[in-house]
């Protein structure tokens, strides 16, 4: 590897740092402790590590040149073998003597092996971050090998506070009793809605289009190239399909023959492995149906995707899905998990879209329950999950509508999703 261009991507990255202009997120790292940043393309796992570089020049704990800061997708490092690694701080000591420099290695997952040097960094008392578009960064194999060095941190597009924030309304602690406040959150609503939580996108005037062309970028690259699939209409295919049915529970055999079905045969083991991959480079998640056999909670699941942006680019008016898909990311976040999972949704003889068993919580997702076949049917389902797993809160998320429906000692809050984001 050429001494001379890695030290190039050095300056480089250092110009970064002095020149970008961040909105800060909530989001806070301890000083001593390293990390793992995983999420989907664009999420702002980068806008993190850079908003950490930031506070800690702020706070004059370093200076740019105390930081080695490199990104992977540099298409100079494409060939950069696991090897070849500790040239990066042979280069970074070359040009600024014997320091020790905060590590920020930026989609490290692109160089195969890049474990074994981050457990060497983090036992030689460097502190370190690292980030990457693939779950596979957080399996136990990868944390064997890290050997508990790291802590890993799901990275989640904006939030609609974050959204509100980044065009500078800010959400205080009484914001619904400041008119103007309430009003622009309502009136900003629908961009997020449609457009999703990708930051990058929030500045651009052809916001669709960087948004199909981050969707091509993950079928084909994070999917397609990275698993050496041949072709890429399947694959396609699964997309669309699973956002055609983002509400709906659906078994991996149902899935086959809805693509069997539109002229593309594909074995079980072939579709499993193709869902894997979209929830490895996290397009999308899955939630499983409380009540069922554990085999069949594996099998049959609601899947939805990361980013209403994302899902919108396969749809056409898909407004009641959108909503929906956005509660569901909303719940993931805020209870997010490693290993056991805390949101599920409840399906035995009555249904309802989320259920969170720790906190007695149950929302059901309905675009507006003006008809009343639709609202019987969305307090109903309510009401009988109470009388079996009793319930501590209930609501009922819509589009527009507000209003507390009370049905014996069980209270259920109707209330629009802008508002239920910013609770």
């Amino acid at each position: 590897m050429d001494k001379q261009i890695i030290k190039s991507i050095i300056g480089e990255g250092h110009q970064e740092i002095r020149d970008i202009c961040l909105v800060e997120r909530p989001v806070n790292f301890e000083d001593q402790m390293n990390y793992v940043l995983i999420g989907i393309r664009r999420a702002g796992k980068s806008y993190l590590m850079l908003q950490d570089i930031q506070c800690h020049i702020q706070q004059g704990k370093m200076s740019v040149e105390d930081c080695l800061y490199i990104r992977f997708e540099d298409e100079r490092l494409s060939d950069m073998k696991a090897s070849e690694l500790g040239i990066l701080l042979d280069c970074y000591k070359e040009m600024f003597g014997d320091r020790h420099p905060y590590i920020y290695l930026d989609e490290i997952q692109n160089v195969e092996g890049w474990e074994t040097f981050a457990r060497r960094l983090a036992d030689q008392k460097y502190r370190v971050m690292v980030t990457g578009s693939n779950a596979k960064m957080l399996s136990k194999e990868m944390s064997t090998t890290l050997g508990g060095r790291y802590i890993p941190k799901k990275i989640f597009p904006f939030s609609y506070c974050e959204y509100l924030q980044y065009h500078g309304i800010k959400i205080g602690k009484n914001w619904q009793y400041t008119p103007e406040i309430r009003i622009e959150a309502a009136r900003r609503f629908d961009d997020y809605f449609y457009l999703g939580g990708l930051s990058e996108i929030f500045p651009l005037k052809y916001k669709r289009e960087w948004i199909n062309a981050l969707y091509q970028k993950i079928i084909l690259g994070d999917i397609v190239a990275r698993h050496k699939i041949r072709g890429d209409r399947t694959i396609r295919l699964l997309g669309r399909k699973l956002a055609e049915n983002v509400m709906q529970p659906t078994a991996i055999s149902r899935l086959q023959h809805i693509i069997k079905s539109s002229g593309d045969n594909i074995s079980l083991p072939t579709l499993k492995d193709y869902l894997a991959y979209m929830e490895e480079c996290y397009l999308i998640f899955s939630v499983s149906n409380f009540v069922s056999p554990i085999s069949e909670q594996e099998t049959i699941k609601k899947r939805y995707f990361t980013d209403n942006g994302l899902l919108n680019n396969l749809l056409f008016q898909g407004e009641t899905k959108l909503l929906e898909n956005l509660c569901a990311i909303t719940l993931i976040r805020r209870y997010p998990s490693d290993d056991e999972p805390r949101v599920f949704y409840y399906n035995r003889n009555i249904e309802v879209d989320f259920y969170i068993p720790e906190d007695r919580l149950a929302v059901q997702a309905a675009y507006d329950i003006n008809d009343h076949i639709t609202r019987e049917r969305e307090v109903g389902a309510l009401v009988s999950l109470n009388k079996t797993f009793p319930l501590q809160s209930a609501y009922i998320i819509t589009r527009d509508q507000e209003e507390t429906i009370t049905i014996g000692n069980m209270v259920i809050h109707v209330i629009p999703i802008w508002k239920w984001l910013l609770l």
